[in-house]
This record gives structure tokens, sequence and C-alpha cells, in this order.
């Protein structure tokens, strides 16, 4: 079953194809991706779904998958858990053959609060001194950056 909220989505039709971000929410589609904004509506039925979905251009960039800047698309498809697949042709151009795979997004969930903990420095844990993994380094001297003075 389709659940409420964010999807990534992967389209394409014979043109290209492309990817973008869709949330469902309440029977309501809305999305965008670089050039193009989508909205509609959807319907569904245990596994199954259909939607109608429109697309508008709303930045210069290259052609649509579908030819046109303006369709409106109808769609069919299955959901089997966070991954929904559909197909569908748009009215403008119903030759072409569009299919989309969305796959839910899970908010990431802030961890839980340490009880503001806050981790002190302890200096006296801190190297003292040189140990075998280092070497000596020469002085830094001001106005000598780059120097042979100052090349280790």
């Amino acid at each position: 079953m389709l659940r409420d909220g964010k999807y990534a989505a992967w389209f394409r039709t014979p043109h290209g194809q492309g990817t973008g971000l869709v949330y469902l929410t309440e029977g309501r589609i809305s999305g965008s991706d670089s050039f193009f904004t989508y909205g509609g509506s959807y319907r569904v039925d245990e596994l199954h779904f259909s939607a109608v979905l429109t697309v508008y251009r709303h930045a210069d960039g290259p052609p649509s998958v579908f030819g046109p800047d303006e369709v409106e698309v109808n769609l069919s498809g299955v959901c089997n858990g966070s991954v929904a697949t559909c197909a569908g042709t748009a009215k403008e151009v119903p030759d072409v053959k569009f299919e989309a795979t969305l796959i839910y997004s899970r908010e990431d969930v802030p961890a839980a609060d340490a009880g503001g903990a806050v981790v002190k420095l302890n200096a006296d844990k801190l190297p003292k001194g040189l140990d075998s993994r280092s070497r000596p380094r020469h002085p830094f001297v001001p106005g000598t950056l780059g120097s042979e003075r100052n090349r280790p």
C-alpha cells in the first residue's frame, strides 16, 4: 500500500530519463525536479494504484522526457512495501510510454539527546611530546613561509 510521505522518483520514456522528489499526501501528489513541477491526485486499492499527474516546466533546461513541456499523464501501478512502480501515457503524446519507480524516503530520526551531556577536555590525556610516530619539524618563522628553512 502507498503511504503518505516523500518519495525519490526515477522515470523514463524512450526520449530520456530523470529523477525528482514526489510527495504523496492524502490522495494528492506534489513534487519537482530541477526543471519541472508535478502535481495531481492518486487513488489506492490495496496494492494497486492509479494517478493523474500534471507536469509543468518551471525553469529553462533540457527537453522534457515527453517532448512537450506541459502534459497530463494517466498512470497505473503496484506498490510493494516501500517501492512503487507505474506506467502510463500523456494525453498530449499517447504514443510515448512513461514508466516510473517511486522509493519511499524515511525521514532521518534525530538521535536521542544524551541528556545534554557536555564532554570536558582533559588536557592531561593529550600527548606530551614526540613519540616513534612523530618526526621533528623546523620551527615556523614568520615571513619565511615556503623558504628552505621551513621545509621538513
